[in-house]
């Protein structure tokens, strides 16, 4: 099973983005990562438009949006337009997710749903059939360098149960504290996708390229 890598980046140096960029382009990561904050669904506001624009402009790979954020419904137009190839969306701050899931795809974007700690598998199942990504948070959103949450680890081989009963073919991408090890582990457990923030890649003293290589062996 080969790896996704998306490099959260929230977490990289916005001081030189542009290096920033250039450095992840050149260690081969797969999907650039965007967090969207209102500080009203988290307590907390995260990247902006003029960010997720430049990072856009600045690359040939993929790039996603996690909007954490209410009525996200709202903002599918705004960002399936500026390029997004991926958009997450939280269902339990939308009223109708089945139809913001027919209006990313209707938009040309690949479908996602983010999915809380709390959150449990039941309650999102009947939308599994129709979505392309699954991102499930391992940490409570909003806030970067956050600690693992282990329970998390049942509903991610519930996930992986359920796909394969149900034949359906979405992707299981993990989001929170993701380090080395927890690859590692989550790999078994049927994860295809990891987003690497300052536990598994920013804010180390060796390169992206050396680390990225690293990653994908594990």
């Amino acid at each position: 099973m080969s790896k996704l890598l998306c490099p959260s980046m929230m977490c990289a140096d916005f001081s030189s983005l542009e290096a920033e960029v250039a450095a992840l382009d050149q260690a081969h990561v797969d999907i650039y990562h965007i967090d969207i904050m209102d500080g009203k669904f988290v307590p907390n506001f995260g990247m902006g438009l003029q960010d997720f624009e430049y990072i856009r402009k600045s690359t040939n790979k993929k790039v996603d949006v996690h909007l954490m954020v209410e009525n996200p419904a709202n903002h599918i137009d705004l960002f399936a337009e500026k390029g997004a190839d991926i958009i997450y969306f939280h269902p339990e701050a939308d009223i109708h997710p089945a139809r913001t899931i027919d209006r990313i795809r209707e938009k040309g974007v690949k479908p996602g749903i983010a999915i809380n700690p709390g959150t449990s598998v039941a309650w999102f199942a009947p939308l599994l059939s129709i979505v392309d990504y699954v991102l499930v948070m391992t940490v409570n959103p909003g806030f970067a360098g956050q600690k693992y949450l282990e329970f998390v680890n049942d509903k991610i081989t519930e996930l992986d149960a359920l796909k394969t009963s149900a034949g359906h073919d979405f992707t299981i991408v993990v989001d929170g504290a993701i380090s080395p090890e927890k690859m590692a582990q989550l790999s078994k457990f049927g994860v295809e996708g990891f987003v690497l923030g300052t536990s598994a890649l920013f804010g180390k003293s060796r390169s992206y390229k050396e680390m990225i290589k690293k990653l994908r062996s594990l």
